[in-house]
């Protein structure tokens, strides 16, 4: 008869490339404020969800990545909408630790149909692309454009031709 093995520990079980779980490294924003101050910061839309990016300030006391997540009814029903946040959670756990920068808050938001059946793989590129958008630094305005959008012609004044009647 052999001797019964012993339970395997985290510092003995294979961790493989895997990534630590969520609780260990993410902490979960779940307050409003938090959410409504990452909704003021930089945003990035991408086929499967819309990202948020929030630098925190230096005498804000969090530490690490914090991550939020949120469907709206848009989404679906209850059970679509948890169905998108858990596959919001699962991506954000394995991307997070290793693309997310510490000190920032992140507001993961999902999308109408896209979400939910997304394949998982392009939901993590998605997220990735997202966070390498969001790090780089703003690009500067175009000189002409000063912010303001062109302003619409109709469909008989050309630009440079006198009108004619």
């Amino acid at each position: 008869m052999t001797p019964p093995e012993a339970p395997m520990t985290g510092d003995s079980a294979d961790m493989g490339n895997a990534p630590p779980a969520v609780s260990v490294c993410l902490t979960v924003l779940k307050n409003r404020s938090d959410f409504l101050r990452a909704a003021k910061a930089r945003r990035q839309g991408t086929g499967g969800m819309m990202v948020q990016a929030r630098k925190r300030q230096p005498e804000e006391t969090a530490t690490g990545v914090r991550v939020g997540f949120t469907c709206s009814k848009k989404v679906g029903n209850a059970v679509a909408r948890n169905r998108a946040k858990r596959r919001l959670r699962e991506v954000a756990r394995l991307v997070l630790p290793t693309h997310g920068l510490p000190g920032y808050d992140y507001v993961l938001i999902g999308r109408a149909e896209a979400t939910a059946q997304r394949p998982f793989e392009q939901l993590q590129g998605d997220l990735i692309y997202a966070l390498k958008r969001l790090h780089q630094p703003p690009r500067p305005r175009g000189e002409g454009d000063k912010g303001k959008r062109p302003q619409h012609r109709g469909p008989n004044q050309h630009k440079g031709k006198p009108q004619t009647s």
